[in-house]
């Protein structure tokens, strides 16, 4: 299979697999199964996506050099612009549930800090898919890249977003602020430690014990609760798994997944090597 047959079956998965969870939501929705709250189920339900996606976009970056594998940058911007689209979706549910009364949508956004920077984050996300075509790009030149870079702080402000909406269930939440830290990390990792096991294994440390932390301050500044008991149930295997244990173990699987494609390749060489030695006439 040529290169460009790789990229074109990636992008086809990766469409359908982005389509997947709006056509389900919309079966769903259909036969009845989100009552006897369809819109509220809805409006969460997409925004859930749209933050998912948004982490999967930040993490093509660090997956294609961890794997060595550059058809992944093919699809960093779909994943991109179906966060935007989710996003979009959240809203416009959202605004159908107050029954499109964009004044009364208005107001809640002004009064309500959670929608306030829920919707900053979906204004960051629109301008950014807008902007995210090649024709975009060659228009601003340089400053594209720059505008660009408001895709960290639109992710930062989307999960505070999430946090928020969840109120005490800060499960999801704190996973993903976790997931969010080990890609921010990575970023911040000197380029010699970003491909090295010992490098990824103090990510894992360092994105573990800060979702640890996320959720203890969480639970201490927003619902009074004292922070050892958060700290103290990350210890407890009644309790697992919580979020720092997810994170844990999404960070192994990584190390894992590069170990594995590692040993792939260094085994293709070596026996693409001796595939060819074989089949040269000896002299």
């Amino acid at each position: 299979m040529t290169v460009q047959q790789k990229i074109f079956w990636l992008r086809l998965a990766t469409l359908i697999g982005l389509c997947l969870p709006a056509l389900e939501l919309a079966w769903r929705w259909y036969n009845g199964d989100l009552e006897p709250r369809p819109v509220t189920l809805a409006t969460h339900a997409t925004g859930d996506w749209a933050v998912i996606f948004l982490v999967l976009s930040l993490a093509m970056t660090p997956a294609r050099a961890l794997f060595d594998w550059m058809p992944l940058i093919h699809v960093r911007r779909r994943i991109g612009v179906a966060a935007a689209l989710y996003a979009g979706a959240h809203f416009l549910i959202y605004v159908l549930d107050q029954k499109w009364n964009l004044i009364v949508v208005a107001t809640e956004i002004i009064r309500r800090f959670y929608l306030t920077i829920g919707f900053v984050a979906l204004i960051s996300l629109t301008l950014l898919a807008i902007t995210s075509t090649n024709g975009w790009q060659r228009r601003l030149k340089r400053n594209w890249k720059r505008l660009h870079w408001l895709i960290y702080p639109a992710a930062f402000i989307a999960i505070i977003h999430f946090f928020i909406q969840s109120k005490v269930r800060i499960s999801e939440p704190a996973f993903t602020a976790g997931l969010f830290t080990w890609l921010m990390l990575w970023r911040a990792l000197p380029a010699r430690l970003q491909k090295n096991y010992a490098g990824l294994a103090l990510l894992a440390v360092a994105a573990t014990f800060s979702t640890v932390i996320f959720e203890a301050l969480w639970y201490w500044l927003v619902n009074g609760r004292d922070p050892m008991l958060a700290l103290e149930a990350n210890i407890d295997l009644d309790l697992a798994p919580r979020p720092a244990h997810k994170v844990l173990i999404a960070s192994l699987l990584v190390i894992l997944a590069v170990a594995i494609r590692r040993l792939t390749l260094a085994a293709n060489k070596v026996w693409t090597k001796r595939y060819v030695q074989s089949t040269i006439p000896a002299p």
